[in-house]
């Protein structure tokens, strides 16, 4: 039931939310930075050859303008229609009005006669009254009209469309140094205009082939790029259909972070099944081992209901039994709640430091204590502090159980030894007891749970099975290793070793526990 609504609730979700692919966002994405470097990239190559053209056209008009205006500068008096025809002419007697150089006008008269004649030039005569006495041929329409000047001035503007350059200077009489008249020069800039156009015909053309094939290269690149992510997702709906599917995210090869998140993915799995094999086997276990007590008391219940509240003996007996029964059940409860612990060490209790012979000392003489017939031995071959990976509390509850089981199963030489040590760079703390000891058969067997040597004693004994089994979480669960070296008849020595930690590496989890606190 909680199933079908948490699809129905994901199936909202998804269709309240409009899915768009991260192919074409990252594809659109990248076609418009695209288009905003190739505008930037354009709009400086267009204004840089139009400054270019502009001042090649600029300096060809001034040329035209000081010709000219040179020429018109030799007439002395103020200019009229028939006096500029006659100095414009190129055939004219005039000259240029240096005495000393004596050139003849015909060179002059070239330089003249191109510049009246150019395509893109219209020369046009102003009298002093600012009314037009002559021009070269017809001016562009809607020009603005002629107004008069003081000094030179050069004006760019749009004619149907297209732009023109207009310059606009006054001319003075070489001789008298006074106004006679002004001069107009219009270039149509027809050659700009051209180049222009073409330059910016271009630039778009590439600005389109640019976006359309940065769009293209991202989209496929993207597709690359993100296959291990539609492998993860086709994982994730694998496992969402059936949490205990053995479905995992294949060896990825791009070696990227794609690539650790795969293998993260793989190991969050791999932990999320683990826990739920536990949770299984806790409540399978669980269910198996109470089925026995919670008989036994319905049974006893059972007779006292009928007729055995009558009688005394009966009475008492089935009172004790039930009541044995139920702190079996409490142990075991616990027991298994401390297996569950153990399993999940990892998430709680990672940063946690402990130093062993503290922890060693305080054990051996905390059992000394409680058990006065036995004889404890400690030999201590640590000469300094030694801090291993690992809560206290746990190292507390792994050396009870050694040491536990050790007095259990010593029965004729009542003789404890415990002994800690150093190789390498691992701590062994090792508990021998002189015991029955173990056979093959159970040596492979002694860390299963619920396993017991002998179940009939060992059930009298107190013992769950389990002990040995949370012993074996904690101290893998912290990196280290427990080993068991038996006889049957001689006794048992179990060892347990754990990684010693360096200083810098006590530092670092000291701080992670402190980040952790706060």
């Amino acid at each position: 039931m909680i199933s079908n609504h948490d699809d129905k609730v994901s199936k909202t979700v998804s269709s309240n939310r409009r899915w768009f692919s991260l192919k074409w966002k990252w594809s659109i994405g990248s076609a418009i930075i695209i288009f905003v470097i190739l505008s930037i990239f354009s709009f400086l190559i267009y204004n840089r050859f139009s400054d270019v053209l502009l001042h090649q056209e600029n300096s060809r008009t001034i040329e035209s303008d000081v010709t000219i205006s040179n020429r018109l500068r030799t007439i002395n008096r103020a200019l009229d229609e028939k006096t500029v025809s006659s100095a414009l002419n190129p055939n004219s007697g005039f000259r240029d009005g240096n005495p000393n150089n004596g050139m003849s006008t015909d060179v002059y008269s070239d330089s003249i006669y191109t510049n009246l004649f150019s395509k893109d030039i219209v020369v046009s005569v102003y009298n002093k009254n600012s009314d037009q006495i002559f021009s070269s041929k017809k001016s562009p329409k809607k020009i603005y009209n002629f107004k008069p000047v003081d000094s030179r001035k050069t004006v760019i503007t749009k004619n149907s469309g297209k732009t023109i350059l207009v310059l606009d200077s006054p001319i003075y009489s070489a001789k008298t140094h006074e106004l006679i008249g002004y001069l107009r020069v219009v270039d149509s800039m027809s050659d700009y205009n051209l180049y222009i156009n073409k330059l910016a015909g271009i630039l778009f053309v590439i600005l389109i082939i640019g976006i359309f094939f940065s769009a293209a290269l991202s989209y496929f690149l993207s597709s690359y790029m993100l296959r291990p992510i539609k492998i993860i997702s086709n994982t994730i709906h694998s496992v969402k259909e059936s949490p205990e599917t053995d479905s995992r995210v294949p060896k990825l090869t791009q070696n990227d972070e794609l690539t650790d998140l795969g293998d993260l993915f793989n190991d969050m799995i791999d932990t999320m099944q683990r826990y739920i094999d536990q949770q299984q086997q806790f409540v399978e276990d669980v269910s198996h081992e109470l089925r026995t007590p919670v008989a036994v008391i319905q049974g006893h219940l059972d007779m006292l209901s009928r007729w055995g509240k009558d009688d005394p003996e009966v009475l008492d007996e089935s009172i004790k039994s039930s009541i044995y029964e139920i702190n079996r059940m409490k142990s075991l409860v616990q027991e298994m709640l401390d297996l569950s612990r153990a399993e999940q060490v990892e998430i709680n209790y990672g940063n946690k430091t402990t130093d062993v012979q503290d922890v060693v000392h305080q054990q051996y003489n905390d059992f000394q204590m409680i058990h006065p017939d036995y004889k404890f031995i400690l030999d201590d071959d640590i000469g300094e502090e030694t801090i291993i990976q690992i809560y206290r509390n746990h190292l507390e509850q792994i050396l009870i159980i050694l040491l536990d089981n050790a007095v259990k199963y010593s029965k004729q030489r009542k003789e404890i030894h415990i002994s800690l040590s150093r190789k390498y760079r691992y701590v062994d703390i090792a508990v021998q007891d002189f015991g029955e000891g173990l056979s093959q058969e159970s040596i492979d067997k002694i860390f299963n749970r619920f396993y017991r040597v002998d179940k009939a004693r060992s059930r009298n004994q107190g013992g769950n099975g389990l002990g040995l089994s949370i012993a074996k979480r904690l101290v893998e669960a912290y990196n280290g290793k427990i080993n068991v070296e038996s006889s049957s008849g001689y006794g048992s020595i179990f060892t347990i070793s754990f990684p010693i930690l360096s200083k810098d590496k006590i530092e670092h989890l000291k701080q992670l526990d402190m980040n952790t606190k706060q």
